[in-house]
């Protein structure tokens, strides 16, 4: 078989357990057979082994004690010999708490859990807490790929309300988990049966979970009315019928019912991520978010986590991903990426310094023309005093700042992706850059390293080189962020260099350095005026700019205008005036549609 064959580990495991066996070292024969079942839990062998521990030391269950730093498979060892010692809702409990640990691992699929008479020496209501548990350990609903792991505990369910077809919290608890694995027309048969027997607020919600993943709206928005009828003070199922009608474009009802559940508790969690949620869908402002992300700073302590936030960034310019590069340049270098590394590229105006060198070092067989220089020129500082990153060398460009350390490159390198869950969420993230020297900052900026190895690395340099650049100019100026963060933010070295950035040569790093701005107006209230009178200064002078040579950066930095806490109305008005035009404007064909959704779909965390 196979090196990574998980039961040929298990079969060396069990080897070695045979041989303490035989010594009669229990022990050591105890420690070899856990590690065996935590690579191969249903393989028969490690059973028998097992079995024959149990034999030799009257039970085995104590050679494999419980404390707080347990290992996996030492649990589900002791949850077998607990059930072979006719104690199976103990054993029970334990293979809950592994599949909890490690949910995409088969820990219950073997004969005693799926034998029908187990459900007779196990209390109903021990059954339902345990289909109880899993389901709160897994996704909902869980990727098909995870189904298989929680097969086991589906037969269990089925013989359990086989054995007790009255049982309300059962059939509840059990439709809950088949609707989970995408066995929804068997979701609804259950809890509808639950409902007939024990008519309760959660067997309706359980009810109207079904029917909304069967697509019945209208059935499941009946059950949940009537679960509110059983208490209209669980201000969770107002959530949950708003966020029911909302699915189905119904956006005025859902808000009518969730300004419901405000007047009752307007600090009720799952209310305020909800209703911050559909304004924002209502509307687009991204003030809704911004207050969400205030009351989910404020309210650390809430009852569960909420993906509203992630869920409304996800896939939004700025808001939970880098924009890919434009302008012809980078258009051509995707086009290079995909593999045609020659002919030529005509620019009206010479490109952003970035654009420029990655193009070079990506596809040095691209012929790269320009017309001109431009009015204003591209090349000089928007503002005399920023500080250069880059100095021009005739036609050619180079970085002014040294190399960052190779130090300093491998951890941007490990932490570099193009999507995030939000902006605070990626603020958070780059906490792993702030101990890095200013000049190892700079440096990444102008000298970006080489993308990771992997998958990711591989479709970021081959297929659009620019987008991996942008990635490294993005977390490199969000590690500013964290620069010497006990200075005062007006006179801080982490502003300073963040504005000569934002004011210096037009450059993709304009934009990185904009968005870190903007990712500390949301982190920090404090600073909110400040980032919006620069975030409307800068668009307002590449709007005049592109009235006389094209700026490639402009529709970008309306996107973060439009991600910008506390923006003026008359800016907005003009970020959407900027990214309506150019959604209109004729654009070349990307080829990396689907590339950039594969990309993106696992936000970096």
């Amino acid at each position: 078989m196979p090196e990574d064959d998980p039961a040929l580990s298990a079969a060396e495991e069990l080897a070695l357990a045979r041989l303490a066996l035989d010594e009669g070292d229990l022990e050591h024969a105890a420690g070899h057979v856990a590690a065996a079942l935590a690579q191969a839990p249903t393989l028969p062998e490690v059973h028998e082994t097992l079995a024959r521990l149990a034999a030799a030391s009257g039970g085995g269950v104590d050679l494999f004690p419980l404390d707080h730093h347990t290992f996996v498979g030492a649990a589900v060892a002791r949850a077998h010999l607990l059930a072979a010692a006719g104690r199976p809702a103990e054993g029970l409990d334990l293979l809950a708490a592994a599949t909890g640990y490690a949910p995409r691992t088969d820990w219950a699929g073997v004969p005693w859990v799926t034998a029908p008479e187990l459900v007779e020496r196990i209390a109903p209501e021990h059954v339902a807490r345990i289909l109880m548990q899993v389901c709160g350990a897994v996704p909902d609903p869980v990727p098909r790929a995870g189904r298989p792991a929680l097969a086991a505990y589906l037969t269990l369910a089925g013989n359990a309300v086989t054995a007790h077809p009255e049982h309300g919290l059962l059939l509840g608890a059990a439709s809950a988990l088949a609707r989970r694995v995408g066995e929804v027309t068997q979701a609804i048969g259950w809890a509808a049966r639950g409902v007939r027997a024990e008519p309760s607020k959660l067997g309706e919600v359980w009810l109207g979970y079904a029917y909304r993943s069967a697509g019945r709206t209208r059935e499941a928005l009946a059950a949940l009315g009537r679960a509110v009828a059983h208490d209209p003070n669980d201000l969770a199922v107002y959530a949950d019928i708003a966020g029911t009608l909302a699915d189905v474009g119904r956006l005025d009802e859902a808000l009518d019912w969730i300004e419901r559940a405000l007047a009752r508790d307007p600090t009720f969690d799952c209310a305020v991520h909800t209703a911050h949620r559909l304004r924002y869908l209502r509307d687009g402002d991204v003030a809704h978010l911004v207050a969400l992300a205030d009351f989910a700073r404020e309210h650390p302590d809430d009852t569960h986590e909420h993906g509203d936030l992630a869920e409304c960034c996800r896939s939004r310019p700025w808001l939970g991903q880098v924009t890919p590069a434009a302008g012809p340049l980078a258009d051509a270098l995707r086009r290079s990426g995909a593999g045609d590394r020659g002919g030529a590229v005509r620019l009206p105006t010479p490109p952003p310094p970035s654009a420029l060198r990655t193009a070079t070092a990506a596809a040095p067989g691209l012929r790269i023309e320009v017309a001109g220089a431009g009015e204003p020129d591209g090349r000089e500082p928007r503002r005399a005093d920023s500080r250069p990153l880059w100095r021009y060398e005739g036609a050619d460009v180079a970085p002014a700042v040294a190399a960052p350390s190779a130090a300093a490159a491998e951890r941007l390198r490990r932490l570099a992706h193009p999507a995030w869950p939000h902006p605070p969420a990626a603020y958070d993230a780059a906490v792993g850059l702030a101990t890095l020297e200013l000049a190892d900052l700079l440096g990444l900026l102008a000298h970006p390293p080489e993308p990771p190895a992997g998958a990711v690395g591989q479709v970021l340099a081959e297929q659009d080189p620019a987008l991996w650049v942008r990635c490294v100019q993005v977390w490199a100026c969000l590690g500013l962020l964290h620069h010497r963060t006990d200075e005062p933010w007006e006179g801080s070295t982490r502003r300073r260099v963040l504005l000569d950035l934002v004011w210096g040569v037009e450059d993709w790093t304009t934009e990185a350095a904009l968005f870190a701005l903007v990712t500390a107006a949301w982190v920090d209230p404090a600073v909110r005026p400040d980032v919006a009178r620069v975030v409307a200064e800068r668009l307002a002078d590449a709007a005049v700019v592109a009235r006389t040579r094209p700026v490639p950066i402009a529709i970008s930095l309306a996107h973060l205008a439009l991600a910008t806490p506390a923006l003026d109305a008359q800016t907005r008005d003009l970020a959407t005036g900027l990214v309506a035009a150019g959604t209109t404007a004729p654009r070349p064909r990307n080829p990396l549609t689907r590339l950039w959704h594969r990309l993106t779909l696992r936000p970096h965390p």
